[in-house]
Protein backbone atom coordinates (compact mmCIF):
# COMPACT_ATOMS: atom_id res chain seq x y z
CA UNK A 1 0.00 0.00 0.00
CA UNK A 2 2.48 2.51 -1.20
CA UNK A 3 0.28 5.61 -1.08
CA UNK A 4 -1.03 5.34 2.48
CA UNK A 5 2.00 3.65 4.04
CA UNK A 6 4.63 5.85 2.44
CA UNK A 7 3.16 8.89 4.13
CA UNK A 8 3.06 10.61 0.75
CA UNK A 9 -0.15 12.57 0.95
CA UNK A 10 -1.28 10.24 3.71
CA UNK A 11 -3.05 11.13 6.92
CA UNK A 12 -2.82 9.01 10.04
CA UNK A 13 -4.54 9.01 13.41
CA UNK A 14 -8.13 8.69 12.23
CA UNK A 15 -10.11 8.11 15.42
CA UNK A 16 -13.72 7.10 16.07
CA UNK A 17 -15.17 10.66 15.98
CA UNK A 18 -13.68 11.22 12.53
CA UNK A 19 -14.87 7.78 11.34
CA UNK A 20 -18.38 8.59 12.62
CA UNK A 21 -18.26 11.90 10.73
CA UNK A 22 -17.40 10.09 7.48
CA UNK A 23 -19.76 7.10 7.75
CA UNK A 24 -23.49 6.84 8.53
CA UNK A 25 -22.98 3.43 10.20
CA UNK A 26 -23.45 3.05 13.95
CA UNK A 27 -23.31 0.19 16.43
CA UNK A 28 -23.79 -2.69 15.78
CA UNK A 29 -23.02 -2.18 12.08
CA UNK A 30 -19.95 0.06 12.36
CA UNK A 31 -17.08 -2.28 11.44
CA UNK A 32 -14.14 0.14 11.24
CA UNK A 33 -12.48 0.96 14.56
CA UNK A 34 -9.45 2.92 13.37
CA UNK A 35 -7.86 4.26 10.21
CA UNK A 36 -4.12 3.64 10.38
CA UNK A 37 -3.36 5.53 7.15
CA UNK A 38 -5.25 7.10 4.28
CA UNK A 39 -4.00 8.53 1.01
CA UNK A 40 -5.63 9.64 -2.21
CA UNK A 41 -5.77 6.12 -3.66
CA UNK A 42 -5.64 3.70 -0.70
CA UNK A 43 -6.65 3.23 2.91
CA UNK A 44 -5.46 1.00 5.74
CA UNK A 45 -8.10 0.59 8.44
CA UNK A 46 -8.47 -1.81 11.38
CA UNK A 47 -11.38 -3.75 12.89
CA UNK A 48 -10.76 -5.08 16.40
CA UNK A 49 -12.76 -8.30 16.48
CA UNK A 50 -14.21 -8.79 19.96
CA UNK A 51 -15.89 -11.85 21.44
CA UNK A 52 -18.76 -9.50 22.39
CA UNK A 53 -19.80 -9.06 18.73
CA UNK A 54 -23.44 -10.10 18.42
CA UNK A 55 -22.89 -12.32 15.40
CA UNK A 56 -20.67 -14.70 17.39
CA UNK A 57 -23.72 -15.96 19.34
CA UNK A 58 -24.93 -17.82 16.28
CA UNK A 59 -21.86 -18.02 14.02
CA UNK A 60 -20.94 -20.53 15.35
CA UNK A 61 -21.67 -21.62 18.94
CA UNK A 62 -18.53 -23.31 20.25
CA UNK A 63 -16.46 -22.12 17.24
CA UNK A 64 -16.93 -18.36 16.79
CA UNK A 65 -15.97 -17.15 13.30
CA UNK A 66 -16.63 -13.71 11.80
CA UNK A 67 -18.96 -14.12 8.80
CA UNK A 68 -17.26 -13.51 5.46
CA UNK A 69 -19.95 -11.08 4.38
CA UNK A 70 -19.11 -8.92 7.40
CA UNK A 71 -15.46 -8.91 6.37
CA UNK A 72 -16.61 -7.59 2.99
CA UNK A 73 -18.83 -5.03 4.74
CA UNK A 74 -15.85 -3.85 6.82
CA UNK A 75 -13.81 -3.45 3.61
CA UNK A 76 -16.71 -1.54 2.03
CA UNK A 77 -16.91 0.81 5.01
CA UNK A 78 -13.18 1.50 4.69
CA UNK A 79 -13.79 2.17 0.98
CA UNK A 80 -16.58 4.56 1.95
CA UNK A 81 -14.18 6.58 4.09
CA UNK A 82 -11.62 6.57 1.27
CA UNK A 83 -14.18 7.72 -1.30
CA UNK A 84 -15.68 10.45 0.91
CA UNK A 85 -12.24 11.82 1.80
CA UNK A 86 -10.49 11.53 -1.57
CA UNK A 87 -13.45 12.92 -3.53
CA UNK A 88 -13.84 15.83 -1.08
CA UNK A 89 -17.37 14.84 -0.06
CA UNK A 90 -17.01 15.15 3.73
CA UNK A 91 -20.03 16.95 5.19
CA UNK A 92 -21.92 16.81 1.88
CA UNK A 93 -24.49 14.26 3.05
CA UNK A 94 -23.47 11.87 0.27
CA UNK A 95 -23.56 8.11 0.93
CA UNK A 96 -21.61 5.27 -0.66
CA UNK A 97 -23.83 2.34 -1.73
CA UNK A 98 -22.77 -1.14 -2.88
CA UNK A 99 -23.54 -1.87 -6.53
CA UNK A 100 -21.59 -5.08 -7.12
CA UNK A 101 -19.38 -7.57 -5.31
CA UNK A 102 -17.06 -9.61 -7.53
CA UNK A 103 -14.40 -12.25 -7.10
CA UNK A 104 -14.89 -12.66 -3.34
CA UNK A 105 -12.56 -15.24 -1.86
CA UNK A 106 -12.34 -16.30 1.77
CA UNK A 107 -8.95 -17.66 2.75
CA UNK A 108 -8.77 -17.97 6.54
CA UNK A 109 -11.18 -17.68 9.49
CA UNK A 110 -11.37 -14.54 11.63
CA UNK A 111 -11.86 -15.25 15.33
CA UNK A 112 -12.42 -13.17 18.47
CA UNK A 113 -9.30 -11.34 19.60
CA UNK A 114 -7.97 -10.75 16.09
CA UNK A 115 -7.05 -7.36 14.70
CA UNK A 116 -8.37 -7.41 11.16
CA UNK A 117 -6.33 -5.24 8.79
CA UNK A 118 -8.49 -3.73 6.06
CA UNK A 119 -6.69 -2.51 2.96
CA UNK A 120 -8.70 -0.96 0.13
CA UNK A 121 -7.74 0.95 -2.99
CA UNK A 122 -9.32 2.44 -6.05
CA UNK A 123 -9.37 0.48 -9.28
CA UNK A 124 -11.39 3.22 -10.98
CA UNK A 125 -12.47 6.57 -9.55
CA UNK A 126 -15.29 8.62 -11.02
CA UNK A 127 -17.57 11.22 -9.50
CA UNK A 128 -20.57 8.86 -9.06
CA UNK A 129 -19.27 5.30 -9.46
CA UNK A 130 -16.04 3.87 -8.05
CA UNK A 131 -14.46 0.44 -8.30
CA UNK A 132 -12.30 -0.90 -5.49
CA UNK A 133 -10.06 -3.82 -4.59
CA UNK A 134 -10.08 -4.95 -0.97
CA UNK A 135 -7.99 -7.29 1.12
CA UNK A 136 -8.53 -8.24 4.77
CA UNK A 137 -5.75 -9.91 6.72
CA UNK A 138 -4.49 -10.87 10.15
CA UNK A 139 -0.74 -10.47 10.70
CA UNK A 140 -0.13 -10.55 6.92
CA UNK A 141 -2.25 -13.72 6.46
CA UNK A 142 -5.04 -12.93 3.98
CA UNK A 143 -8.54 -13.76 5.23
CA UNK A 144 -10.62 -12.22 2.43
CA UNK A 145 -10.09 -10.69 -1.01
CA UNK A 146 -12.75 -8.95 -3.08
CA UNK A 147 -13.39 -6.46 -5.87
CA UNK A 148 -16.47 -4.29 -5.59
CA UNK A 149 -18.27 -1.32 -7.10
CA UNK A 150 -20.03 1.44 -5.23
CA UNK A 151 -22.20 4.41 -6.16
CA UNK A 152 -21.99 7.86 -4.59
CA UNK A 153 -25.51 9.18 -4.05
CA UNK A 154 -27.52 11.64 -2.01
CA UNK A 155 -28.66 10.35 1.37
Amino acid sequence: MADAESGKGAETGYDIPKILAALPHRYPMLLVDRVAAIGEQEIHAVKAVSFNEGFFQGHFPGRPIMPGVLQIEALAQAAGILAIESLGLAGSGKLVYFMAIEDAKFRSPVEPGHLLDLRVGFVQKRSRVCKFWGKASIADKVTCEVNFTAMIADS
